[in-house]
């Protein structure tokens, strides 16, 4: 049975009816650069960061719809491609677009030497963000309840930590079909929280390969690079959204084991390799490592309790005035 073309209902979560879209245009833009932050930091997933600022929903429901039209102005059934575009909420997905490419542009020339010259603090701080938002798809899904559950969760988390400590390659001048390659499996960061599109790319060696083509505004690798990245939405993202329609609560259990699972990359003392060290072998003092772990939990969790309070408010507004 195919899926009901309607738009989501204007109180659900990124889309609340309490505040003006002159108000929301700041945090969708801000929420667009923090995912596309993400997407610059290995270990860090985009999928999670959309998950946290409320924005997960909207973004693949979006990309969904895009997909769809590609595909049918592909077939030459353009009626059907207007349609699809008309499903999509670009008020929201434009400006989290634009701030998402921002964040990319910007990251790729500030964050990178950062964590070159503070990786152990750096690790610190997005460990402590990661872990505490795991807490936003165990919420959603209304936690595990059985062996099922728990199984689902924790094979989630070893698949994630076992690819997470893969040893990093290096590849000097990368093939392009491959970029394309890597492109699509990356994109998936997007879609499924836990998972590092850039972690992935420097474990097959073209991360720093991919940083240099945006700094270098290298147009043919970043034109290849886009479109394996949409082949890689065409077919996934679709899987995804079925999955979360049909299996909702196990598949954010799954999410959020793989979100578990990828703290291993995160550890603050590692070897160049990932070989995980102690806190008393590796570089920094340990409670001022601690601190910055915590510090970064303590914001996420500030971030989900003010997400929560304004899902209420929304709520409470669309019952008190559902024709609004």
């Amino acid at each position: 049975m195919s899926e009901p073309r309607t738009r989501p209902d204007p109180a659900a979560r990124g889309g609340r009816t309490d505040l003006s879209y002159p108000a929301r245009l700041p945090g969708y833009l801000l929420g667009g650069g923090l995912v596309g932050a993400a997407e610059v930091v290995p270990g860090v997933s985009g999928g999670t960061l959309a998950l946290v600022v409320g924005l997960y929903d909207r973004l693949i429901t979006g990309a969904d719809h895009v997909v769809r039209a590609v595909l049918a102005l592909v077939r030459g059934r353009t009626t059907q491609a207007r349609e699809e575009l008309r499903q999509v909420h670009w008020s929201v997905l434009l400006p989290v677009g634009v701030g998402m490419v921002a964040a990319v542009v910007l990251g790729a020339a500030v964050i990178e030497p950062l964590l070159e010259e503070y990786p152990v603090g750096m690790r610190a701080l997005f460990f402590g963000f990661i872990a505490a938002s795991v807490l936003v798809p165990l919420r959603m899904a209304g936690g595990a309840r059985g062996v099922r559950d728990w199984a689902v969760l924790v094979a989630a988390a070893i698949a994630a930590a076992l690819l997470t400590g893969l040893p990093p390659s290096g590849v000097s001048d990368p093939f392009l079909p491959l970029v394309a390659l890597a492109a699509a499996v990356a994109v998936c960061a997007l879609v499924l929280p836990g998972v590092s599109g850039s972690f992935f790319l420097l474990s097959v060696g073209l991360y720093d390969r991919t940083i240099s083509a945006v700094n270098d505004r290298d147009v043919a690798y970043l034109g290849v690079f886009a479109l394996g990245a949409m082949l890689g939405l065409a077919s996934f993202v679709r899987v995804v959204r079925w999955l979360l329609a049909r299996h909702r609560h196990v598949t954010l259990l799954a999410m959020a084991g793989l979100m578990v699972g990828s703290l291993r990359a995160l550890w603050p003392w590692q070897t160049e390799d990932r070989g995980l060290l102690g806190p008393a072998d590796g570089a920094g003092g340990v409670l001022g490592v601690v601190a910055i772990a915590v510090g970064g939990a303590v914001v996420v969790l500030a971030l989900t309790a003010l997400d929560a309070r304004l899902s209420r408010q929304a709520d409470r507004a669309a019952l008190d005035d559902p024709v609004r």
